[in-house]
């Protein structure tokens, strides 16, 4: 059995820069100091992380990670462009040395995604919103449709 987290970045600004430079508000990141220290007392650690390299997702990542240890972290720019099935090739790709992975990202293909792997309807994560899944596999090969119950939703 297999789990995976997935967190959509927290709330970020609408500055006049580009789209991957915005930055979480003050808002943004006290939620995700809140969420982080409540992790802390659930989720002992991450055995990988996949982060988009947008600097809101980079934010969001490194204020969970002051509260939970993640052994390994991979930032793509796939994820900042990608779509469903490109989130899915990547985590098929993951070792099945990994029980736990954490799947840092953006919307619509992170609620997306939540969708697809737990076949509900769909689920919007609102900013800063995870999603945690029980995935009923043994090798990440085998991820797809249905292969993961919604087991919470974190806010």
């Amino acid at each position: 059995m297999k789990h995976l987290f997935l967190l959509r970045h927290g709330e970020a600004s609408f500055s006049s820069g580009s789209d991957f430079q915005r930055r979480l508000t003050e808002k943004g990141r006290e939620k995700l100091i809140r969420m982080g220290e409540s992790l802390d007392q659930s989720l002992k650690s991450v055995d990988l992380m996949y982060c988009s390299a947008a600097a809101r997702t980079v934010e969001t990542a490194q204020l969970i990670e002051k509260h939970i240890p993640i052994k390994e972290s991979v930032f793509c720019q796939e994820i900042y462009i990608g779509d469903v099935e490109e989130m899915i090739k990547l985590l098929e790709k993951t070792s099945n040395s990994v029980d736990s992975c954490l799947f840092v990202g953006h919307n619509p293909t992170i609620s997306l995604l939540l969708s697809h792997i737990s076949d509900e309807s769909y689920l919007g994560l609102q900013p800063g919103m995870m999603a945690v899944l029980e995935l009923e596999i043994s090798d990440w090969m085998m991820i797809g449709l249905g292969t993961g119950v919604l087991k919470e939703i974190i806010q």
